[in-house]
């Protein structure tokens, strides 16, 4: 296995779209906007809510209003609406238990990533929970890998990251780490796979031997 292996949050341990897009078209509400339709915005799950609003609200909106009303809604229950993905809670146990280190790796702010994490029994597979912070400072996910990479000392030759978008794999390859799209989530095989993703993962029952052989 390789050392090291980092897991995206929503759309790979978890499928969040009742909570994150029910919040976001409430917020678009909240300031006036009529919504797109829910089955229209799984797009905007994974990648930062600031980059996300401006696509829906148009030149001039003020993404900062819009994701303060988003978590007003998101901590008043949004956060827990949401779903495991079936066999995923096993994957990770199985991955855990042959590598020597597993973090979360989330856009999602860690304030709200660790709870979610805890609330739905992953945090034992889970060295630590690295996420975006509420100031958009981490925003990049790749400047959250940066920071796990310099706090913990691993080794991106030796490490694995697993995420269901673009912006995982792009994160990773700027450090030279490994990936696996997985097609579970919300990015979609063509997208994963115009990335660049290492490999792509069909089912969770087909992670851990895929990871495996990722080894270097």
């Amino acid at each position: 296995m390789p050392q090291t292996v980092l897991f995206d949050l929503d759309g790979t341990l978890t499928d969040p779209a009742p909570g994150i897009i029910g919040s976001f078209r409430q917020a678009l509400v909240d300031l006036g906007h009529v919504p797109p339709p829910f089955a229209e915005l799984g797009w905007i799950i994974g990648p930062a809510l600031r980059l996300s609003f401006p696509k829906v609200m148009g030149p001039g909106s003020d993404p900062e209003a819009a994701v303060e009303r988003y978590r007003v809604h998101y901590r008043a229950g949004g956060m827990y609406d949401l779903t495991l993905y079936p066999g995923m809670m096993d994957a990770v146990a199985l991955i855990g238990a042959t590598c020597e280190h597993m973090f979360v790796c989330t856009a999602k702010p860690e304030p709200y990533a660790v709870p979610t994490i805890e609330r739905f029994g992953y945090a034992p597979h889970f060295a630590r929970v690295y996420g975006a912070a509420l100031d958009g400072s981490l925003d990049d996910k790749a400047d959250i890998i940066a920071k796990i990479i310099a706090e913990q000392g691993i080794d991106p030759a030796r490490t694995v990251m697993i995420g269901d978008r673009m912006h995982d794999i792009h994160a990773a390859r700027r450090h030279g780490i490994a990936t696996v799209g997985v097609a579970w989530g919300y990015g979609g095989i063509a997208e994963l796979t115009e990335a660049g993703a290492t490999a792509i993962c069909q089912s969770p029952e087909d992670l851990p031997a895929l990871v495996a052989g990722l080894a270097p």
